[in-house]
């Protein structure tokens, strides 16, 4: 029997995952968390193989939790599963530690499958991830400066280019505005950019934001 976890902050789509996995006898749902700080109570009191997260979460975001459990638990293997196209975040959600990156869109027998695979103790990589994975291997930084963004940069430049003011940035990072204008600045010195205006539209010619 392969023990799940499922790590979403809406309850609605957690419910969803939870019946497409009830479906196969040989998964078990054992917890679900809301956000980090609900997932790091559950962690100490639960049996688990895999840990089924999505990327757009409160607070640590997915990212971030991925390194954080990287330290605290480093046997931990997590399962991505996202709204974001693989070209987006799969390969700095490997990078950060996640044995696998999925498309929320893909089909249910794909999630049965990668979960099986990753609690077998092997990294799913799907042809996109793979593309993926190649295009950032030989991108030109040149013309993708946004490859060589940290993710927290990378991360500030989707909110600012989904609209969101510096304020809300902070919000859904969870770190000071201030801390919000320096990563602005580094990522236009970085991506040679002036403003929001071009960051905006960079973002949206590159299928950075949806």
């Amino acid at each position: 029997m392969t023990r799940v976890i499922l790590v979403d902050d809406h309850a609605l789509v957690r419910r969803g995952i939870r019946l497409t996995l009830e479906d196969h006898t040989e998964i078990e749902v054992v917890g679900e968390a809301g956000d980090y700080g609900e997932l790091r109570t559950l962690l100490p009191n639960c049996q688990y193989d895999v840990i089924v997260m999505d990327i757009n979460m409160p607070g640590k975001n997915g990212i971030d939790i991925l390194k954080a459990m990287r330290e605290e638990a480093p046997k931990c293997k997590v399962l991505i599963l996202s709204m974001f196209t693989e070209d987006q975040y799969a390969v700095r959600s490997l990078r950060a530690g996640a044995y696998g990156y999925l498309n929320k869109a893909s089909a249910p027998e794909m999630l049965i499958e990668a979960i099986l695979k990753i609690a077998a103790g092997k990294k799913f990589i799907t042809p996109e991830i793979a593309e993926a994975m190649a295009n950032s291997l030989t991108a030109d930084v040149d013309d993708h400066p946004h490859e060589n963004l940290s993710d927290r940069e990378f991360q500030t430049l989707r909110l600012i280019a989904s609209g969101k003011k510096l304020s809300e940035v902070a919000e859904a990072l969870a770190i000071s505005p201030k801390t919000v204008s320096v990563y602005r600045a580094r990522l236009l010195e970085k991506m040679g950019l002036s403003n929001n205006a071009e960051l905006t539209h960079y973002a949206l010619k590159n299928g950075l934001v949806d």
